[in-house]
């Protein structure tokens, strides 16, 4: 794949967070290809020796960063977000330095990116159906959950593998979401997407197999299920409140506030008169359940109203020119 890019390109730059990673590293710093111009390792207070596996690659492209406290993948990301910014990257790769992804791959990525058709790319392991087959299970249950959610939380609903960390972004749309802010730990994938629907950036799903060895992972399920569906659910309604109010008020933002109160009102009044009732022993009369099911029944569709808006609404990439037949071909 290396030979579908151009030479070295000082514009392209690749940073990896490295924790816990120095046995896996040095194969993925020998795999990134040669039309990426630099790369920047960010050593996020491993315990291990990072430092001494990047030294015994000796590639002059990498530039080796450091952490004295462990600030999580975020926080790692945007160190070396500004590192390359600062050495005037125009398209800024994530890699990860745990193996699970192939610098190989890397002029795929891009590819939407050079030829104009999306501000931001992301892996999609998704498209290989027989390759989910060697994702640890607890993995892929909980990637189809929060997927769903992360679809509705960053109005991204194209975007079949949203935490997917192999990603590659344009440094003009990086610095119109005030990358700086991005959250710090594991939650950072899904907050630059909540970040880019606002702008309306086009993302792009470049599919890509599964790769999963017996390297460790920080990764805990209950920390996800606790801590993501609040974060996702702050992240969405900055979203509406951001994209469909501040920069232009549309029928997503007043069909979804109007459901959603007339379906609290229906609900909570509802679930009022039948414990009232209850423990009264009387019989709820139809009138007061129509009062309850009216504005339950409207204000559930208006906000499934305002979801096919939003999905309609969905920043998605150009389409991919077509391939010019070669002499020959089709006939």
């Amino acid at each position: 794949m290396d030979l579908l890019m151009p030479a070295p390109n000082p514009k392209i730059a690749v940073v990896i967070p490295a924790y816990r990673v120095a046995r896996q590293i040095g194969d993925v710093l020998r795999r990134v290809p040669s039309c990426v111009g630099s790369v920047y390792v960010v050593d996020d207070a491993s315990p291990d020796d990072v430092a001494g596996a990047v030294a015994a690659v000796a590639d002059p492209r990498v530039t080796l960063l450091r952490h004295d406290v462990n600030q999580g993948v975020g926080g790692a990301m945007v160190t070396g977000f500004q590192a390359a910014l600062a050495d005037g990257a125009e398209i800024l790769v994530k890699c990860d330095g745990d193996g699970q992804m192939d610098p190989q791959d890397i002029p795929a990525l891009i590819a939407p990116l050079r030829e104009g058709r999306a501000e931001y790319a992301k892996g999609c392991r998704f498209q290989h159906l027989r390759d989910l087959s060697v994702m640890p299970r607890v993995r892929l249950f909980g990637n189809v959950g929060l997927t769903f959610l992360t679809k509705l939380a960053s109005g991204y609903w194209h975007v079949l593998d949203p935490q997917n960390g192999f990603l590659a972004v344009r440094a003009d749309t990086l610095g119109r979401i005030r990358y700086e802010r991005l959250s710090k730990r594991f939650f950072f994938e899904n907050d630059m997407l909540i970040r880019l629907n606002t702008i309306e950036a086009r993302v792009a799903d470049v599919p890509f197999p599964s790769r999963y060895a017996d390297e460790p992972s920080s990764l805990r399920p209950g920390r996800i299920l606790f801590s993501f569906p609040p974060r996702l659910l702050l992240g969405f309604l900055r979203r509406i409140l951001w994209r469909y109010v501040f920069f232009d008020v549309s029928p997503v933002a007043i069909f979804l506030f109007s459901g959603l109160l007339l379906f609290s009102w229906g609900f909570g009044f509802g679930l009022t008169e039948w414990i009232v009732n209850g423990r009264r022993g009387v019989l709820t009369t139809a009138g007061t359940v129509m009062l309850a099911a009216v504005p339950l029944i409207l204000g559930f569709e208006l906000i499934l109203q305002a979801i096919v808006l939003d999905v309609q609404n969905s920043p998605r990439p150009a389409p991919a020119p077509a391939r010019q037949l070669e002499p020959g071909e089709g006939g």
